[in-house]
């Protein structure tokens, strides 16, 4: 079997030549680690003087290393063999050791104390035969041990203990202040953060419905574009229209007075001057007034004036023909 499976109390015990020894030995050594105000060699020599007849055959300096460790496994493996091994003379002796490592003027260490304790009752010593051994090496009553629960305990043994009480829960009053303020960053943070992404959910839908409303602009835009240039395009084929209308008239004017002017003499000043007007024979004097206007206004020079030179001739021309027509027919009604 592999020596690193087993642990350096079992490796003592499986060396020693009395592991009872061994066993004891350990024991008296974690009393003598709770001895207080002894230095460590002064625990080595106690514990090398009270156990100089044992027949271990090993150092001491291991088991007070397992000793200082607070190695509670190897302490409950040697305690159960000091009990299985030791007889009731054994047992008193073990218990005689103890107290002797444990003081020297009956003065004992609170966890020695439960530690003397203890060990009387893993031995099976009653109370009162410990109380009568520790009075007959101490000179001294064993009493019973302080409460370490108690507030008078620590008063007593620790007169900075309520200061320190209060520099603890001071300090703790603080971590909780420092606590609640993180707290209370923290929900800030998560506060801001949910509102900032409100606002930008709130931006991103602004910026929606802007661009909805755009696009609805677009849209209304590209519609009355769309039926202006439909009225555009139908007053334009309802002008060609009316043009080709009036052009269709005007031949078939111009055709009637071709067939008359060939079927006819020759018409006189008057008809001719009454054509000139756009009237025929029979027209009263008002309806030469009348055409007079409209021919006027439609043929009078000052319309011409940014055209050519030669437009503005024609005008001219066209004009007085009117003119001289009115001012005939007017001397003969």
């Amino acid at each position: 079997m592999s020596i690193a499976r087993f642990s350096t109390f079992e490796l003592l015990l499986l060396k020693s030549r009395s592991q009872v020894d061994t066993a004891t030995l350990l024991l008296l050594a974690w009393v003598l680690v709770h001895r207080q105000h002894v230095s460590e060699g002064q625990r080595r020599r106690r514990l090398a003087q009270v156990t100089a007849q044992f027949r271990h055959g090993h150092e001491l300096g291991p088991v007070m290393g397992i000793a200082h460790s607070q190695d509670l496994q190897a302490i409950q493996l040697a305690a159960e063999v000091v009990r299985k091994e030791c007889s009731k003379e054994r047992s008193l002796s073990v218990i005689h050791q103890a107290i002797t490592v444990a003081t020297d003027d009956g003065d004992i260490s609170l966890a020695n104390h439960y530690i003397l304790r203890f060990l009387a009752d893993l031995l099976d010593v009653t109370p009162s035969t410990l109380s009568t051994l520790f009075q007959e090496l101490t000179g001294k009553p064993l009493r019973a041990p302080e409460d370490p629960s108690r507030d008078a305990y620590w008063q007593q043994h620790d007169p900075e203990y309520h200061a320190r009480q209060a520099q603890e829960a001071q300090a703790a009053e603080q971590q909780a202040k420092d606590a609640e303020a993180k707290a209370e960053q923290r929900q800030q943070a998560k506060t801001e953060k949910r509102q900032e992404k409100q606002r930008q959910q709130a931006q991103a839908r602004n910026a929606k419905e802007r661009a909805q409303r755009e696009k609805e602009k677009r849209r209304r835009e590209k519609t009355q574009q769309e039926k202006t240039r439909r009225e555009q395009s139908q007053q334009e084929r309802a002008r060609r229209e009316r043009w080709q209308q009036e052009q269709a008239r005007q031949e078939e004017s111009r055709r009637q007075q071709r067939q008359r002017s060939s079927s006819a003499p020759p018409p006189d000043r008057k008809t001719r001057a009454l054509a000139v007007l756009g009237l025929t024979p029979g027209a009263s004097r008002t309806d030469v007034r009348q055409a007079y206007r409209r021919m006027a206004q439609l043929h009078h020079p000052d319309r011409f004036y940014s055209e050519s030179e030669h437009q503005v001739a024609l005008a001219s021309a066209r004009f007085q023909r009117i003119k001289s027509a009115y001012d005939y027919l007017m001397q003969t009604y």
